[in-house]
Parts: structure tokens; C-alpha cells; sequence
């Protein structure tokens, strides 16, 4: 593998890993860091029903994920950087990175659309044989998580085992 491809991996993992950081952010360090640059005029002030403890438990399965994430990275970068392993081993760790990149973006996207839709905040973890969608709801409606698998085997050619959970 060549140093060109190896940059464009480790810098398309930076970038993912930042975007990743930034929309799993509390909204109260965005606001923030932005509030030099808004007036005071331009300040709305909007009341959102959410329950903080609903949110809290959401980034924290995010960020776990993104934690096992980061590290499986690493232990694949090693084995792309270290001289004694194999073509084979290299493919495969490179193959592996390519896989979670890609399961990282459909997570986000997933993620957006759960969102926009029924409006919850979801975690949605991809695994090579199943996708489970924790959302924020303290209704636990059977017909809900119906919609939410449907909604989420849209975005696949051939069938998912797929599992919405609760949390309140």
C-alpha cells in the first residue's frame, strides 16, 4: 500500500471522527463558542420538550461507540503501518477501516433520518450481522418501533435484523 493511500485514509478518518465529535456536541458549548459572533437582537430563545436525561444516555452510547470505534481503528492503523505484517493482513485491516467508515456515515445518516421523522433523539449501532436503534422516548409504542425498522430496512437492498430499544 502506498504512503498516498495511507494519508487518505488516516486524514478521511480524522475528518470522520471530527464531524462525529462535532454533531454529538451539547448544544450549550456550540452556543457558546458562537454567542461572540451573534448580537443580542439575533439571539431567539426556544423551547424544546426534551428530557435531559433521555439526551444524556443517547451520548453516552454514542460516544462509546464512537470510543470502540476509535480504538478499532488504531489496532487496524497498526497493523497497516507495522513492516512485519502481510499483504493479506494489510487488505484485510484496510478493508476492516473501510468498513467502519462506511458504517459510521449510514449510522449518522440513520441517526438524521430517525430524527427528522419522529422526531427522537437515536443512537443507531451497525454490526456485521444486525443494526440496533436506541431512541429517547418515554413511549414505548410497539406500532413506533415498527415505523422506526421500517424506516430504517429503506435504506437496504436485501433484509436486516434490526431492533429499536427504549430508554427513558
Amino acid at each position: 500500500m502506498n504512503k498516498q493511500n495511507l494519508l487518505f485514509v488516516t486524514l478521511f478518518s480524522l475528518i470522520l471522527v471530527l464531524s462525529v465529535y462535532y454533531v454529538t456536541m451539547p448544544n450549550d458549548l456550540l452556543l457558546n463558542a458562537n454567542s461572540n459572533y451573534l448580537k443580542k437582537d439575533d439571539l431567539v430563545s426556544v423551547v424544546v420538550d426534551v428530557d435531559e436525561a433521555h439526551v444524556d444516555v443517547i451520548s453516552a452510547l454514542r460516544i462509546n461507540k464512537e470510543e470502540e470505534r476509535i480504538s478499532l481503528q488504531s489496532d487496524y492503523q497498526s497493523i497497516l503501518t507495522n513492516n512485519e505484517s502481510t499483504s493479506d493482513e494489510k487488505n484485510e485491516a484496510l478493508e476492516k477501516i473501510k468498513s467502519l467508515n462506511e458504517n459510521a456515515t449510514l449510522e449518522t445518516s440513520l441517526e438524521d433520518k430517525i430524527k427528522s421523522k419522529y422526531n427522537l433523539e437515536c443512537c443507531v449501532e451497525i454490526d456485521s450481522l444486525s443494526i440496533v436503534s436506541t431512541c429517547s422516548s418515554s413511549n414505548h409504542d410497539n406500532i413506533l418501533a415498527n415505523n422506526i425498522m421500517r424506516s430504517i430496512q429503506e435504506e437496504f437492498d436485501s433484509n436486516k435484523y434490526i431492533t429499536v430499544k427504549f430508554e427513558t
